[in-house]
């Protein structure tokens, strides 16, 4: 789907689109919807995968009722299904700023971390379920057997999450760290030795 941009009002989605790195907003639409495609691919309805994408192409994360209609071309009520969807599985939530009467809806930047964490007590949900499952169904038979196995993946999960977490929170800082100093120390001494050797070549070449 592509999104007519040339007549819409400025407002918060639109000033981003326009900021200071020179963004064509057809460009922004078109990823937006390419985005929500493949998060509908796999498995998201079709309206808060377009919300949430147009949350995270936003350099704030977040926009108004009012921001994300007219940046997908829909109407509010629309947005309103899809943001309470989003809340529910923890993608986006709600706020309002103080002495204001308009809500926002904002994505966080550990969006995915925040979303995976919290699923830990959806698992530990799964989990009784699974048991009840096979207590009802009897643990020797085909179905006990694949309701066991279920849960015996889900509680592998659980174990390996918190340490999955934990690696990605030191990957995280890694990561910080190299975008505010780009030159890794490790990188840098080949450079310096490089350097070093160009200048003993050419004082060697001019006899000092």
């Amino acid at each position: 789907m592509h999104l007519d941009l040339g007549d819409q009002p400025d407002n918060d989605a639109m000033v981003t689109m326009r900021s200071r790195y020179k963004r064509d907003p057809h460009l922004v639409s078109a990823f937006i919807e390419r985005f929500a495609i493949a998060l509908s691919e796999a498995g998201f309805p079709r309206m808060p995968a377009r919300v949430f994408a147009g949350l995270l192409a936003t350099d704030s994360g977040r926009l108004t009722a009012a921001d994300l209609a007219a940046l997908l071309q829909v109407s509010p009520a629309a947005i309103s299904g899809a943001v309470r969807y989003l809340a529910q599985i923890n993608l986006a939530s709600r706020e309002r700023e103080p002495r204001s009467r308009r809500d926002y809806y904002r994505v966080h930047d550990d969006v995915w971390y925040e979303a995976i964490a919290r699923r830990e007590q959806v698992l530990t949900r799964w989990e009784r379920s699974l048991r009840e499952g096979i207590e009802v169904l009897g643990g020797d038979t085909a179905a006990g057997s694949r309701m066991a196995e279920t849960l015996a993946f889900f509680e592998f999960l659980q174990k390996e999450l918190p340490l999955m977490l934990k690696k990605w929170r030191g990957h995280k800082v890694k990561l910080q760290a190299r975008s505010s100093n780009p030159l890794d120390p490790v990188d840098a001494k080949p450079l310096a030795r490089r350097s070093l050797s160009r200048r003993f070549r050419g004082r060697q070449r001019l006899g000092v």
